[in-house]
């Protein structure tokens, strides 16, 4: 008859629980959280939301708000009066705004296709230590962090190769960051190697085992990087003005500063503006809106992958 040998009973530390909603359990060496540690960590994390949510609120609000409202509060608008989307429509009615939004969506994406490429794969070579020149191709990346040719000899480089008045010029001079390749080669580095070798014994290429392995493993850190991109092709302004000379090929940048530094309307917009139908300060907050809705809306999804993709690509790098 086989004995029955009694399980010994361990004891769960408090807040071990296995369901989402349960505590972590906190190190032996951590202190429990006063209530006044509680209460200021929490009075901080308010103020700080208040200064980030505020001032959207203002712009929001003021883009949604009528010419009467707008002049009584005397400016930007706090408390809405009623709601109107005159200021949007007539920018997404058709013109120069409309035009501008559709080449900073084109150009967005197209350059961060291109970019996000030439970093995946200039990383993969430089994470593979036996690769043909790695090291000082990586010096020589990392020196451009810290000494660059300057503005002059750039323009004078983009004129010559004819990219002036092309929307290449708004994609090429700034299109490969070292610092987001250095992150990658980090990441790529930290997968196993085995893993590699294994494919590589099983008859797989670099391209072949860069895309089935070392990518599906690297999403975090391609979403991270991919956003970086994505966000600096949005909201660039400086090359536009450097390079385009024509004001029909100018990105919604460009055109939400001219609505915001030098109070003029895009044409379409001027007569009603004379009119007393719209505001321009309606019209400056709308183009403001529309130009941090993208980044807005897409953050939040990327949002979790910025602690295992930015954190872990640094340390292992």
């Amino acid at each position: 008859m086989t004995a029955v040998v009694d399980k010994p009973v361990i004891d769960k530390p408090a807040g071990s629980g296995t369901h989402w909603w349960a505590a972590p359990p906190r190190p032996v060496w951590e202190e429990e959280p006063t209530r006044a540690g509680l209460a200021g960590k929490g009075l901080v994390l308010a103020l700080a939301c208040l200064a980030i949510v505020f001032p959207l609120w203002i712009v929001v609000v003021t883009s949604l708000s009528s010419r009467r409202t707008i002049d009584e509060a005397g400016g930007l608008v706090m408390v809405p009066k009623g709601i109107t989307f005159v200021a949007y429509r007539e920018l997404l009615s058709g013109g120069q705004v409309t035009r501008a939004a559709v080449i900073s969506i084109l150009v967005t994406v197209v350059g961060t296709l291109f970019s996000m490429g030439v970093s995946v794969l200039c990383a993969y070579g430089l994470s593979r230590s036996g690769s043909l020149g790695h090291r000082w191709i990586l010096m020589t990346l990392m020196a451009t962090m810290f000494f660059s040719a300057g503005l002059i000899p750039t323009y004078l480089l983009v004129q010559s190769l004819g990219l002036t008045d092309s929307y290449l010029a708004l994609i090429l001079p700034s299109a490969v960051s070292v610092f987001n390749i250095l992150v990658l080669r980090g990441f790529f580095m930290g997968i196993s190697p085995e893993l590699v070798d294994s494919a590589r014994i099983d008859g797989a290429g670099e391209l072949r085992i860069l895309w089935r392995i070392v990518m599906p493993l690297s999403r975090a850190v391609l979403a991270v990087i991919t956003l970086f991109y994505a966000v600096g092709y949005w909201s660039a302004w400086f090359n536009a003005s450097l390079y385009l000379n024509d004001q029909d090929m100018m990105p919604l940048q460009n055109v939400m500063i001219q609505l915001v530094q030098k109070q003029e309307a895009p044409v379409g917009l001027g007569q009603a503006i004379k009119t007393g139908q719209l505001s321009g300060l309606a019209v400056q907050m709308a183009v403001m809106v529309m130009a941090l809705l993208p980044v807005a809306v897409l953050s939040p999804f990327v949002q979790k992958h910025f602690r295992k993709g930015m954190l872990t690509g640094a340390v292992k790098g």
